[in-house]
């Protein structure tokens, strides 16, 4: 009759011979295995005897440990492939942990720049730099937290409007018409700021070559639509040139639009319009954002928030 550890062995063999598994994989395998096999002991049972109440009452010891939802997850998958081969060898009736899953982990919340850190990221001017690649960076970064863009609402702007185009700006009017998530099109407004940085851009824009008929608003060296991957690059470039101790990405200067601009206002449906969220649900979020920004402030400031050292 095998043994709790004999069929431990048999297992790790047929993941690692039948179904061809990296050892890295089956290293992992093994390591939740034998934290199965220790609660097992501990609790008097042999593997085959786990019952789901034995599963689901280590998972939450676990949980009460302080482990991860998601790393309580993945040991969960482990077991439950395990006893799934179990079954298949007629050692078990039913698999104890098909029905069990992993406490939810919190989302985590969304990375927003200071106020201070946007303002110097926004006002940066990086005299060491090609002047035509400072003037596009520059208004890039404007757009991105002086309206909330999205960085492929960004790349996807035109310089005119055109039945074929998935946004542009309207310079005389101070908006910028996009195309966002499930084909939805929004108008924000754009600021005089990011006006300006554009206009400064466009002046430039076309000196660096031939490219009149690109309809791209942002473009590369090349003359080919600026991408959501160069972008990134370019301002986690700009970013730690500006001083920050934080690399940037375009995502984050969208957060940090939402999150300042309620802490200011508080208008929650506002946000979700310029946004573009089809759900408040999703706005909600920068609620918990705010609400951090407070906490710090009364921690910093009140009287009765400051501990003794």
């Amino acid at each position: 009759m095998d043994t709790d550890a004999g069929l431990v062995e048999r297992y790790l063999e047929h993941v690692r011979v039948g179904k061809r598994l990296a050892d890295r994989t089956v290293t992992l395998y093994a390591l939740d295995l034998e934290k199965l096999q220790a609660r097992a002991r501990e609790a008097g049972v042999a593997l085959t005897q786990v019952q789901s109440h034995h599963v689901r009452r280590w998972v939450a010891q676990m949980h009460g440990a302080g482990r991860s939802g998601r790393g309580i997850a993945l040991i969960l998958s482990g077991w439950r492939g395990f006893y799934a081969w179990l079954g298949r060898e007629g050692r078990i009736a039913s698999n104890p942990v098909v029905d069990v899953r992993a406490p939810r982990s919190p989302k985590p919340l969304p990375k927003a720049l200071s106020v201070d850190d946007s303002v110097q990221l926004a006002e940066f001017e990086d005299g060491e730099a090609d002047p035509w690649l400072e003037a596009r960076d520059a208004a890039a970064v404007e757009l991105l937290y002086g309206c909330g863009l999205r960085v492929g609402e960004l790349v996807g702007l035109d310089v005119t409007a055109s039945a074929a185009a998935r946004g542009w700006v309207d310079l005389q009017a101070g908006e910028a018409h996009v195309l966002g998530k499930g084909g939805k099109r929004r108008s924000v407004p754009v600021g005089g700021k990011a006006l300006e940085a554009l206009r400064h851009w466009l002046a430039l824009r076309d000196t660096a070559g031939a490219w009149p008929q690109q309809a791209a608003l942002f473009v590369g060296r090349h003359g080919t639509r600026l991408s959501s991957a160069a972008l990134w690059q370019r301002l986690r470039r700009r970013s730690l040139r500006a001083g920050l101790a934080t690399p940037v990405h375009p995502h984050m200067l969208r957060h940090s639009f939402a999150s300042h601009l309620l802490q200011s206002s508080g208008d929650l449906r506002a946000v979700q319009e310029l946004l573009g969220h089809a759900s408040i649900a999703t706005t909600q979020v920068y609620t918990r954002l705010d609400f951090q920004h407070l906490a710090q402030a009364y921690d910093a400031a009140h009287p009765r928030a400051k501990r003794k050292g």
